[in-house]
């Protein structure tokens, strides 16, 4: 490449090595840099630029984690092959129209169910950053470790429930001792659990209120086990406690996401907490928080955990690192209050029976994982990623008339709303016809027929940033014509 890669100012605040990054990456989404196209050594662009050796090869390496630059050994390193672009669908119709031919239908039926070439179904991180050294390193040293005749400890591993208390400590404000931790397989085990121990305690057919929209697979694991769901209506500030005092029933407890409402995106104020700690005081009910997406906020300061702010043993909190790291691991965590014995006797009397399900070795890699430092450095480089990916929604997605964006202020997904049902289930028929998976938002609803809201949501943290350009392309596209239609 002729001249000048990128202009870097020198007086600004930000890194050189992030105002690298991110001007390479500008340049390949304008299409100035093709596929192909071989860049500068990381030698050469070093001294071009008067930048350290070592800035140019951390770029290169995250350029290369987010699918922009292809190295291979003993190669120039390139410019990816980006996700094959074809005509956007609107132009097509205008194309048919012009040839006096019929557009298809957007509502038509796909003629197969291929696999999704652009997978945006929400829910799924981004690991692309883990930083392979400490990981590696820490199943190593877990694997090197003397081979027990016995099962892990009903609770999990002392020294992984002493580094998820550390860390619950510094990540989200809460005092808790490694005693109130329960090593659980995944936040569904967790639930599982919690399930259990409702039957124990409230009776054999316990009644739990449950946001409406919310996690559809909560709602379902828990009917499974026999507990009664009712859904209690969330908005743009999360739960409503007012709906949840008009419920018929007195439920035994009740389940929030407060840190980041799944699907809608609000948070619970603090007023609203403090009045639903009072409410499960004043019944004896106890306080489900799914700490779901609390390391990754966007806009504004971090609320503490509900679980902070209960001195009376009512929150029981449910956290996992299925979204800090990967699902693949399935390992999560229960806070238990100290105050609330009953509780944790319930607890321990259902784990006496079902060992703990967690490989001891994997235990030992994630204390060592959290020890080093590695997480919590994981969740700020992740943390900036995300940041980024969000801001390519924004820029596609936001301020379109008739269909607003919405569940940005944290986590890792979005909501984009349609004014009815019909162009929702078209729009994500469509997107699944050009190989983007998305979810209906109808999909959270307890009772889907009863919502008056319709749209899709979609996860931006797993693509590659230019999977996530093609298919927010082909959303904006898809959009605008239905709401043309």
């Amino acid at each position: 490449m002729d001249g000048p890669i990128i202009d870097l100012d020198r007086t600004s605040t930000v890194p050189l090595g992030v105002q690298l990054v991110d001007g390479l990456r500008r340049r390949v989404l304008a299409g100035e840099l093709r596929p192909g196209d071989p860049v500068p050594s990381t030698r050469a662009l070093a001294s071009a630029l008067g930048l350290s050796r070592s800035v140019v090869v951390t770029a290169y390496d995250q350029l290369a984690g987010e699918g922009y630059l292809e190295t291979r050994q003993g190669a120039a390193t390139r410019v990816a092959e980006l996700v094959p672009r074809v005509e956007r669908a609107a132009d097509a119709a205008a194309s048919a129209r012009a040839a006096g031919a019929e557009p298809s239908a957007m509502a038509a039926e796909p003629s197969a169910s291929p696999e999704p070439r652009i997978n945006l179904l929400p829910g799924r991180p981004s690991t692309s950053r883990i930083d392979p050294r400490p990981w590696r390193a820490a199943w190593r040293g877990a694997a090197s470790l003397e081979i027990p005749a016995d099962s892990p400890p009903p609770f999990g591993v002392p020294r992984l429930r002493a580094e998820i208390a550390d860390h619950l400590r510094h990540a989200r404000g809460l005092a808790c001792s490694p005693d109130d931790i329960v090593v659980t397989a995944g936040t569904s085990e967790a639930l599982g659990l919690v399930a259990s121990v409702l039957a124990h305690i409230a009776g054999s057919a316990p009644d739990l209120a449950i946001e409406d929209p919310g996690y559809p697979s909560a709602r379902r694991l828990f009917e499974r086990r026999g507990v009664r769901t009712h859904p209690v209506g969330a908005d743009g500030d999360g739960f409503d406690v007012g709906a949840l005092r008009r419920l018929p029933v007195v439920p035994a407890a009740v389940m929030v996401t407060p840190s980041h409402q799944y699907p809608l995106g609000g948070r619970l104020p603090v007023a609203t907490r403090l009045e639903l700690l009072a409410w499960a005081g004043a019944h004896d009910a106890l306080v489900i928080e799914d700490d779901y997406d609390s390391e990754f906020r966007h806009l504004g300061p971090p609320l503490p955990a509900l679980a902070s702010l209960d001195d009376t043993g009512r929150v029981v909190l449910i956290g996992s690192f299925s979204k800090v790291l990967t699902p693949w691991i399935r390992l999560g965590y229960l806070v238990l209050p100290a105050a609330n014995r009953r509780l944790r006797d319930a607890i321990a009397a259902s784990r006496d029976d079902e060992a703990c399900p967690v490989p001891g070795v994997a235990q030992h890699a994630i204390a060592e994982l959290l020890a080093s430092g590695a997480v919590r450095r994981h969740i700020t480089v992740a943390r900036r990623e995300y940041a980024h990916r969000r801001g390519l929604v924004l820029a596609a997605l936001d301020g379109l008339p008739g269909a607003p964006l919405s569940g940005l202020d944290g986590g890792l997904h979005a909501v984009v709303e349609l004014p009815d049902a019909a162009a929702s289930a078209a729009l994500v028929t469509r997107l699944a016809n050009e190989g983007v998976a998305v979810a209906p938002l109808s999909d959270y609803w307890a009772a889907p027929g009863t919502t008056r809201r319709h749209g899709i949501v979609f996860g931006y943290a797993a693509p590659s940033d230019t999977q996530l350009v093609e298919a927010l392309g082909r959303i904006r596209g898809a959009v605008l014509d239905a709401l043309a239609a």
